[in-house]
């Protein structure tokens, strides 16, 4: 009897291991379109997208199939365009968005994909607006730095 409780277990263990395979997709053209592993038929770990000329298109991680962790965006030429971060394939917390120089030209605190906290909005990396969210809802616009550190902290930007 114990040795056919053992057998089953083991056979139960052994049928129900997680299939991982490191998958790549490629375009029509030959290039490689994305890679990255597969467990149980969904996207988990790094992943790596391309564009059909073979520039990076994006990088992060997912869970189940859904974004997680820290993901970079990048344009056609190579020039990264966003950064930030997912849980369960929703954007969160800070964002920052480039200009075609690579350098900031707003970053925003998101929630479930929606704008929910600060915009702050630069120009040759100098702050010259900021905007108030509350669930995608604008609360209130600052036109210049000196009227924006009056009224908040600079602790309610981390």
């Amino acid at each position: 009897m114990r040795l056919l409780f053992v057998l089953v277990t083991s056979l139960s263990l052994l049928f129900n291991v997680p299939k991982k395979e490191y998958q790549k997709n490629y375009f029509e053209n030959g290039q490689l379109e994305s890679e990255g592993w597969i467990v149980n038929n969904k996207k988990t770990s790094y992943w790596k997208f391309y564009y059909e000329n073979g520039q990076t298109k994006s990088a992060g991680h997912y869970k189940n199939d859904l974004k997680t962790k820290y993901w970079r965006f990048y344009s056609e030429n190579g020039a990264k365009v966003s950064e930030g971060h997912y849980i369960e394939d929703k954007k969160c917390n800070w964002w920052l968005f480039y200009d075609d120089m690579e350098k900031i030209n707003h970053k925003c605190q998101l929630k479930n994909n929606q704008k929910n906290g600060y915009c702050l909005m630069y120009e040759n990396e100098k702050l010259v607006a900021a905007v108030k969210y509350s669930e995608g809802k604008k609360i209130k616009t600052w036109t210049d730095y000196r009227s924006f550190r009056k009224e908040n902290s600079l602790k309610d930007l981390r």
